[in-house]
């Protein structure tokens, strides 16, 4: 085997195990430090040995047993020290706990990271880092914030979950509607990341991690099958991972929803979707954000052609969303939509209000971009585009943007 293909099989090991690795190492021990740690040195013990050695029949089942002999090394290692470690002892000699409804160590995972007591920051950070394997660096940039600061934040979320004995389990059925929402929440920011990661040199698409949310999203569904945002939530994922294989060019740019190959979507994933939005709507109860932003992603996935998009129940529904969530993104969003119903004048007229909380996003300045070339303003336009690629942070997302400024002339 070639070095290129350890190197891949690592990275594909990297990918699909972390987060089952870490979930089985924490429900082990009782503690995310050990968890994280002898993940890590097995996942380094990897890249020492396999080259030489050669990749596993089982990359999973050989990184799994790595991992737990370090975190026993360690715990053994610490009780050397005194009686402040008999903690950590009884929590690796403590007897499993009773297997819940779904017993699925990846969900138990997230509901701890997820736990209420924790900052909606810090559980977001957690769960990047625990569950989908993100490194310190990559969390940072999701968030704008120094690599340093990322790791105190989650260094004392992992800290407060020990010091307030939150449970390594899935909540019980009673508490489980005052839980979900916090989950739901972060499951859709760990899915944004997959879907357009935000690091330069990255992939433009974890498709790791965006099959990872779908996978836990589903479980949780089966947790709690009446509930609407629940299964939102899971159409919208499904309605938007329906079109990841047509959103990347194959010069790496990523191509824009009305430029995409909709031949190429996938069809049973839609499918999936659109039954999930009409379940909702047969409900008659109201909606809630995702529920309508999967209506939203419902209606593009039904035009064959973007020409056949209804925009006029595009902007209906993204009118509903605003009264949900009256945030400059939401607003950004819906002029699009404004621009394909009235006209570019009229959005370009509602973006421009939005500058004074948008101005750092590459998004915005990318709207009126587009916007400015409609109306036949190249010049402002082309300043846009440079402020876009200025701002944005994925480089299949840069490309898409120099591309589109450098058809300007």
């Amino acid at each position: 085997m070639s070095v290129i293909d350890v190197r891949e099989a690592l990275t594909r090991a990297h990918h699909e195990e972390w987060a089952r690795v870490v979930a089985a190492l924490a429900r082990r021990f009782g503690d995310l430090d050990i968890a994280e740690e002898a993940a890590a040195e097995a996942f380094a013990t990897a890249v020492e040995r396999w080259p030489a050695d050669g990749v596993p029949p089982n990359p999973g089942a050989w990184l799994t047993t790595t991992a737990h002999r370090k975190a026993i090394d360690r715990v053994r290692r610490e009780n050397k020290r005194g009686d402040k470690q008999t903690e950590a002892q009884m929590s690796y000699d403590a007897p499993p706990e009773p297997l819940g409804p779904i017993d699925d160590e990846r969900l138990r995972l997230i509901f701890t990271c997820c736990h209420p007591a924790l900052a909606m920051e810090a559980r977001v950070a957690l769960t990047l880092r625990m569950v989908g394997g993100l490194t310190m660096a990559e969390i940072a940039r999701a968030f704008l914030v120094r690599e340093s600061a990322m790791g105190q934040r989650i260094t004392r979320a992992k800290a407060k979950i020990k010091a307030a004995r939150i449970p390594y389990r899935v909540p019980s059925a009673e508490d489980l509607p005052g839980r979900v929402s916090g989950v739901l929440a972060v499951l859709f920011l760990v899915f944004n990341e997959g879907y357009l990661a935000t690091g330069p040199g990255t992939d433009p698409v974890r498709h790791d991690l965006t099959a990872e949310a779908i996978r836990l999203t589903r479980l949780i569904r089966a947790l709690m099958p009446q509930d609407g945002e629940v299964a939102g939530l899971l159409a919208l994922m499904l309605l938007t991972e329906a079109r990841r294989t047509a959103r990347v060019s194959s010069s790496g740019a990523l191509v824009a929803l009305d430029e995409q190959d909709r031949g190429a979507w996938d069809a049973a994933l839609i499918a999936q979707g659109h039954r999930l939005v009409r379940e909702r709507l047969a409900a008659g109860a109201a909606p809630g954000r995702y529920q309508i932003l999967a209506a939203i992603n419902a209606v593009h996935t039904s035009a064959r052609d973007v020409r056949d998009t209804d925009w006029s129940q595009v902007v209906a529904l993204y009118d509903q969303l605003v009264r949900l969530d009256p945030s400059p993104v939401v607003a950004l969003n819906r002029a699009i939509a404004i621009a394909e119903l009235d006209g570019p004048e009229v959005a370009l007229a509602a973006v421009d209000r939005l500058e004074d909380e948008l101005a750092e996003y590459h998004a915005y300045h990318a709207t009126r971009a587009d916007l400015q070339r409609r109306l036949g303003r190249g010049h402002k336009s082309r300043a846009a585009y440079d402020k876009a690629v200025e701002l944005a942070g994925n480089t299949a997302e840069t490309a898409r943007l120099t591309r589109r400024r450098d058809r300007l002339g």
